[in-house]
C-alpha cells in the first residue's frame, strides 16, 4: 500500500501528522515515511509538552542560524534566502525517512511519541510525505 501525506507549514517548526497516518495504516507490516524535499525532516519526538518542539526548534536554528550570520559567511548557496542553505544542513542532520511497525493496523509507537515533519525554510510551504506499507 502505497500513500502521499500533504503537510501545511507556516514557517520553522514540527508539524504533527501522526493521526493522518494512524487513519491509513492497516494490518501488520513496516511503515516506511519518506519526506520528498531537501529543506525539512522526519522526527519521531515526543507529542505532549509543546517546550520539547520549542526547544528542538531553537537548539537547531542556533546550531545552524541563516546565513546573515557572521559565522555563517563561508557558505555560497545563498541565492535562495537566508534560510535556504542552513534548512539543507538541518536536513542533512536529520532523518528524510522514518520506519514504523505496524500490528494488528496501529504504529508500534511509544506512549508520548508522535510523528513530525520538521519544516526548517521561514516561508509556508506545502511538503509531501510519502508512505509504503509493507504488509507481512
Amino acid at each position: 500500500m502505497q500513500t502521499t501525506f500533504t503537510i501545511q507549514t507556516s514557517g520553522p517548526g514540527l508539524y504533527e501528522f501522526t493521526r493522518q497516518v494512524a487513519g491509513w495504516v492497516t494490518g501488520d507490516g513496516l511503515l516506511t515515511l519518506l519526506v520528498q524535499h531537501t529543506s525539512a525532516s522526519l522526527l519521531i519526538q515526543e507529542n505532549a509538552d509543546p517546550e520539547v518542539r520549542t526547544d528542538l526548534q531553537n537548539f537547531f536554528h542556533r546550531l545552524v542560524p541563516p546565513t546573515t550570520d557572521p559565522g555563517m559567511a563561508y557558505l555560497t548557496h545563498t541565492y535562495e534566502g537566508p534560510d535556504d542553505m542552513p534548512a539543507h544542513i538541518k536536513s542533512a542532520m536529520l532523518p528524510a525517512s522514518l520506519s514504523i511497525p505496524v500490528q494488528s493496523g496501529k504504529m508500534r509507537l511509544g506512549t508520548w511519541q508522535g510523528i513530525y515533519l520538521f519544516e526548517h525554510r521561514n516561508s509556508p510551504h506545502t511538503r509531501q510525505v510519502a508512505a509504503h506499507l509493507s504488509k507481512t
